[in-house]
């Protein structure tokens, strides 16, 4: 499913600022950390991280907090993202839906922290064929 070709050339200071925001997750429960990067298409980067509660259900993912802190900055039109985490990272049914929102052919670079190859990358519309949308 990953696509190799599809590796942007910057893919190493996304892997880089993905990482750096894995740093700072909270995960006080599952210490399961996670970082994200979205490249919008005017160049600009916006991180996040998850941030977990103890209310697991209103915990929030990386992928989402990169893309809200986009939306944010008035950045809609993000391009690729960098997921980071310990293992093989794929993003959630919610993040991926939540994405798809704002481009279906997102690209993503699944980035395990382990790991010092670049990582694979797939589109979103690879990781969710039949999202939700209307027309």
């Amino acid at each position: 499913m990953t696509d190799d070709s599809l590796l942007p050339d910057d893919w190493k200071t996304l892997v880089e600022h993905s990482r750096a925001a894995r740093a700072r997750a909270w995960a006080p429960y599952s210490r399961f950390q996670v970082g994200a990067v979205i490249r919008n298409a005017d160049g600009r980067l916006f991180t996040g991280c998850n941030v977990e509660n103890a209310s697991y259900g209103l915990t929030i993912c990386a992928e989402r907090v990169a893309m809200s802190t986009a939306v944010a900055a008035g950045a809609t039109e993000p391009t690729v993202i960098c997921v980071s985490l310990s293992g093989q990272p794929t993003p959630c049914g919610s993040c991926r839906q939540f994405l798809h929102e704002f481009n279906p052919k997102l690209l993503f670079l699944l980035d395990d922290c382990e790991s010092t190859d670049p990582p694979p990358s797939v589109t979103l519309d690879a990781l969710l064929p039949r999202a939700f949308h209307f027309d």
